[in-house]
């Protein structure tokens, strides 16, 4: 959100909590308005299950001009991954190791200390098979525990 020349607005989402998670039942994201009701997510969701950043999500106000995500209107072909870092205690050090290794195989990603997450947005020139392995491993390793967040039939075709 480093330009103030675009139109930047928040889009709300409503999540379903279960069990305490996530910890919240609303989460927002910053997007693009394309000014024909509908809005291009700019950030990796943290806990939006469906969408991934560079998706066109259909919007709708409320009475207090408050946005409202709903339908997703084109696909990014983008991947949300959500990892809950245990290495470390999932300090800053540990997210950032995790953030960079990940980066050198074509994905982004951005830490939360609170929870000790790191959420990555895989887009589909990514090494796809690469970052799976990571992920696998990862998890095989005790290093974190995983969500895929928003995954598309590349990644599908291959995790298969």
């Amino acid at each position: 959100m480093t330009n103030p020349e675009i139109p930047y607005v928040k889009v709300h989402f409503r999540l379903e909590v279960e069990d305490d998670w996530p910890p919240a039942g609303v989460e927002s994201l910053w997007g693009v308005d394309l000014g024909d009701g509908s809005v291009r997510l700019a950030n990796v969701p943290w806990f939006v299950r469906g969408v991934a950043c560079g998706d066109v999500v259909a919007v709708e106000a409320d009475e207090e001009g408050v946005r409202w995500g709903g339908e997703v209107v084109r696909r990014s072909e983008n991947c949300t991954v959500r990892l809950i870092v245990f290495r470390d205690g999932g300090s800053g050090a540990a997210r950032q190791s995790v953030i960079d290794a990940f980066r050198e195989l074509g994905a982004d990603g951005e830490g939360i200390e609170r929870f000790g997450m790191v959420a990555l947005d895989v887009p589909p020139a990514a090494d796809l098979a690469g970052i799976q392995r990571l992920l696998r491993h990862g998890v095989a390793e005790g290093w974190w525990d995983m969500e895929e967040g928003a995954i598309t039939e590349r990644w599908r075709a291959v995790a298969g």
